[in-house]
């Protein structure tokens, strides 16, 4: 699963077996999902600050 190009904290999550189930595969991608949407949202909230500051 691991092959050392680009890792962040969510993959190296799975990095430390060679075999996840499903269920881990679904769980660690909803996680991820979750991070993605955050990060967005951050970004959203930064855009609006610089916006009310120009």
């Amino acid at each position: 699963m691991c092959h050392g190009h680009g890792m962040d904290r969510h993959h190296e999550m799975m990095c430390w077996r060679n075999f996840v189930t499903t269920q881990e595969k679904i769980e660690h991608l909803e996680e991820y999902k979750k991070s993605l949407e955050n990060e967005i949202k951050g970004v959203d909230e930064l855009i609006e600050k610089i916006k009310k500051a120009s």
